[in-house]
């Protein structure tokens, strides 16, 4: 038997000994965190994908090619590198820098081993297979990588200091390749001289551009991007539009511009701003030059010295004029040039002037001003391709890519598949709908009929006013059209109290004043009460000025609903007034349709509960506008359990700020200002003092970059809005992120055509970290069609795949001033709707000084506040 060992176990040493002054601390439980906390406090992780199952499903082509990666010859190794010059301060221009570095591949190859190297034109430099060391650095002179033809670089330096260090190995069967084979497809691009934007490619090619007015052209290029999906590593290939200036003589330009037929008609005091930092080539110079000002003279009046020489160490200058200069020094024949200023490319302190007819406006340069709606018009109607034609492009330009770009991939082991990728995808039912009168229909193609049909809720129209700024227009006859297609709808119009005319001698005055003049005019007319609404002929100009200072007129300073009517051309038809009793309707609040299962209360877990939805979107001013806010706009649905109707409530941000600060903002402990409050009382209010007990939000406009940021800040603002209002109030969220700005397309896989409104795909090509998925809600009235990619970053409602795929679908159909299905969800059309129109609100007038002039937008980062009687209204759409 086995002796059992009687020694006790080994124990830890005694505690040291307490002092006697030492008091000690009572130890606190620590607290469990409230659900709402840990909301705020916690990332929330990406969520599993789930696929639906609902429709018919149908085969699909996408504009995807199929890529593979096999054994690399060697590993990518990536590395930082700095380029800064001799004085130590750094090089920013991203040319520049590509410049040293090609250089730098040429005198140091024996160095750098050869190795094939891609350059992103920062500070990323990727080489196939190490170099000889961790850490190199290296001088290039200065006069051997600057291209000659734009010299402005720092003149005291001779040469540039490269420094290269190690970051990391890159596996090309790990996640960071797409970097690297991006890099490679915007490399070569550059070698082939395109202009190069992100992943797209611009070439220069007159047949690539499209003129649309303005002196500005529409250029279209290919967009490349390989991307990691749900099938597995894929090239996104598709065209890509963009603007550039007209190339051409400087001239041509301007009068393209300002619509002019001769240089002598020019407005030249609009040209500084419109020429600013443009690239010009100089006829007899083998040169590139920044625009930086005009002369103050015209040429045969600016005069400068020019240098003769040196005579005893001293610099013998003689003063002459830029015309004699040229036309007697140089022998160069001026045409036109001696009364029109002079192009300025140097510096204040050192002036270097050019004749405007030797200048040329250089190739593929970015336009940066804004669109006109008219540009705008022009771009899509001129540049869209039918899906058949798009195929063929696509397939064009994919054979290119394998003779030209593929070499170098297959040395990183990386192959592209030449056929387009097939994916699968089921057609949704379109929801049923109601109008004013009948049974429930079903829309045919997402498009209905409403010639026979009278509107949902028809609101009577009394007390209001006719104003006329148009001389071509028969006002009465039109509202007499108006009145008869109104009470088809069952909207009864009363005849306006009051027409009134423009003075002729106003036209020729600034729009703000024209608008200014017209209002004294209602005032005088209506001195008890103004009148409830407005309907406002414009000017005959095709886009005209005068709508921004109207909107600011009727929504800010006096609070009259209003509906405006463009008079250039003879577009004034039965459908035009149709479409504009649909748009009255719904200011004056009522309702034009709705989908059957919101009056039967049918809608899978939000007719039930009470369901606010909320649309998020915002919107930035050109680039050319650098000091104009950014808008945000959301909206929120009221009166549920309607999913119909939605209040806008719109901020200003810094300029090009995409994340909205301003959903909750405290100003004392009971006082909130933010957006999100204004919405959830106006909710409560519309909705027989209900709180919703469910928020749905749709996000738009955010890059997949984006996400975590969004809700971390925009949705925590939400959470502690709703938590302000009422402290123990816990409302669910479901966040969508809605994406248009994509170059995701599907064709009908037996025709080649757009695919059937109501598509979605939900795997092969979607996002691998959350649940996602494309929908084509929408038939496409011109081109090919685009889908929407919606996101489903949060769900604590619980919705089921296909119930919210279908809610998605019916919300694309309440768009109350179309009988079509719309590409996105009605409450993120209506948000970018509201911040087109305080767009137009805050913008200057173009015919004033615009240091005098600021339109609608107040300093400190706000915007005018929408008068109380109309901020509840559908005023935007």
């Amino acid at each position: 038997m086995e002796e059992v060992s009687q020694q006790p176990p080994l124990l830890p040493p005694p505690p040291p000994q307490i002092p006697l002054n030492v008091t000690p601390i009572k130890i606190k439980q620590p607290q469990t965190p409230s659900a709402m906390e840990k909301r705020q406090s916690q990332l929330p992780l990406p969520i599993k994908p789930r696929l639906g199952c609902k429709g018919k499903r149908v085969l699909l082509f996408t504009n995807y090619y199929k890529v593979t990666i096999g054994r690399a010859i060697d590993d990518f190794y990536h590395y930082n590198i700095s380029i800064f010059y001799n004085d130590g301060s750094e090089i920013t221009r991203n040319s520049v820098k590509r410049g040293v570095v090609e250089e730098l591949s040429k005198m140091f190859k024996p160095l750098l081993d050869g190795k094939v190297h891609v350059y992103d034109g920062d500070h990323n430099l990727c080489t196939l297979g190490p170099l000889p060391q961790n850490i190199l650095e290296f001088s290039v002179p200065k006069s051997l990588c600057i291209d000659q033809k734009r010299r402005k670089l720092s003149p005291n330096s001779k040469a540039f200091e490269v420094k290269i260090s190690l970051v990391s190995k890159i596996s090309m069967q790990d996640g960071t390749r797409l970097r690297v084979l991006n890099t490679i497809m915007q490399e070569q691009a550059l070698k082939r001289g395109c202009l190069v934007v992100g992943q797209s490619f611009f070439k220069n090619e007159p047949t690539s551009c499209i003129d649309i007015g303005g002196g500005v052209l529409g250029c279209r290029g290919f967009f490349s991007s390989f991307k990691a999906l749900q099938g597995g590593l894929f090239l996104n290939h598709d065209i890509s539009m963009t603007t550039i200036l007209q190339p051409g003589l400087v001239v041509t330009f301007l009068m393209s511009n300002q619509n002019v037929e001769t240089p002598f008609r020019i407005d030249w005091t609009k040209v500084i701003q419109t020429l600013k930092n443009v690239r010009i080539k100089v006829k007899h110079l083998n040169s590139d030059y920044k625009v930086t000002g005009l002369s103050e003279r015209s040429c045969k009046e600016q005069k400068f010295s020019m240098r003769l020489g040196e005579e005893n160490g001293n610099v013998l200058t003689v003063v002459t004029t830029v015309y004699d200069y040229f036309v007697k020094t140089r022998g160069i024949q001026l045409k036109f040039s001696e009364n029109l200023p002079c192009i300025n490319v140097g510096r204040p302190n050192k002036p270097i002037f050019f004749p405007v007819e030797l200048c040329y406006v250089a190739p593929l340069q970015l336009n940066t001003n804004e669109l006109t709606v008219y540009q705008r018009s022009a771009m899509i109607t001129k540049s869209s391709l039918k899906p058949e034609e798009l195929v063929k492009v696509l397939a064009d330009d994919a054979k290119r890519i394998k003779h030209e770009v593929e070499p170098l991939l297959k040395s990183c082991g990386v192959s592209i598949n030449g056929s387009l990728v097939q994916a699968e995808g089921r057609v949704l039912q379109a929801p049923r709908l109601k109008m004013g009168n009948g049974e429930p229909f079903i829309p045919r193609n997402a498009w209905w009929n409403i010639k026979d049909k009278k509107l949902m809720e028809p609101k009577g129209l009394e007390h209001w006013a006719v104003v006329n700024f148009s001389s071509s227009c028969d006002v009465r006859k039109t509202c007499l059209e108006l009145a008869k297609i109104s009470s088809a709808k069952g909207m009864a119009l009363s005849p306006p109290l009051h027409v009134l005319e423009e003075n002729p001698k106003n036209k020729r005055k600034p729009p703000s004043v024209r608008v200014e003049m017209m209002f004294q005019q209602v005032q005088s007319r209506f001195r008890q009460h103004p009148p409830k609404f407005i309907l406002c002929f414009l000017s005959d100009k095709k886009f005209s000025d005068l709508y921004g200072p109207w909107k600011r007129k009727t929504l800010v300073q006096f609070g009259i609903l209003d509906q405006c009517i463009s008079t250039s051309s003879n577009k004034i038809d039965e459908l035009y007034l149709m479409n504009l009793v649909l748009k009255i309707n719904v200011k004056l609040g009522g309702l034009n349709h709705t989908i059957s299962s919101e009056l039967t209360r049918t809608i899978p877990s939000v007719s039930r509960i009470p369901t606010m939805i909320i649309g998020i979107h915002v919107s930035h001013a050109s680039s050319g506008r650098a000091d104009a806010p950014s808008i945000a706009s959301v909206v929120g649905s009221r009166e549920w359990p309607r999913i119909s109707s939605y209040r806008a409530s719109l901020r200003a941000l810094p300029p090009k700020v995409q994340i909205i600060d301003s959903l909750f903002k405290p100003m004392s402990q009971h006082e909130d200002a933010g957006i999100v409050r204004e919405l959830l009382l106006e909710f409560h209010a519309s909705s027989g003092q209900k709180k919703p007990a469910q928020i749905v939000i749709f996000r738009n406009g955010l890059s997949t970059s984006q996400f975590h940021e969004f809700l971390n800040v925009e949705m925590e603002q939400i959470v502690k809005a709703s938590n302000f209002l009422e402290a123990n109030w816990r409302p669910k969220f479901t966040v969508i992120a809605s994406q248009r700005r994509h170059h995701t397309k599907f064709f009908d896989a037996d025709l080649g055509a757009n695919v059937s409104p109501g598509t979605i795909v939900d795997k092969t090509i979607c996002d691998l970290q959350c649940t996602n998925f494309y929908m084509c809600a929408h038939t496409a009235r011109i081109g090919t069609s685009r889908p929407t990619h919606y996101h489903i970053l949060l769900d604590e409602i619980g919705f089921s795949s296909d119930d919210l795929q279908e809610l998605i679908h019916s919300l694309s159909y309440v768009f109350q001033r179309s009988n079509r299905a719309i590409s996105e969800v009605a409450p993120v059309r209506y948000a970018r709707l509201a911040a087109a129109q305080m767009a137009q609100v805050i913008k200057p007038d173009k015919m004033m000084n615009t240091s005098e002039c600021k339109g609608g937008y107040l300093p400190g980062n706000q915007l005018p506040k929408l008068h109380k009687n109309v901020s509840s209204s559908m005023f935007f759409i």
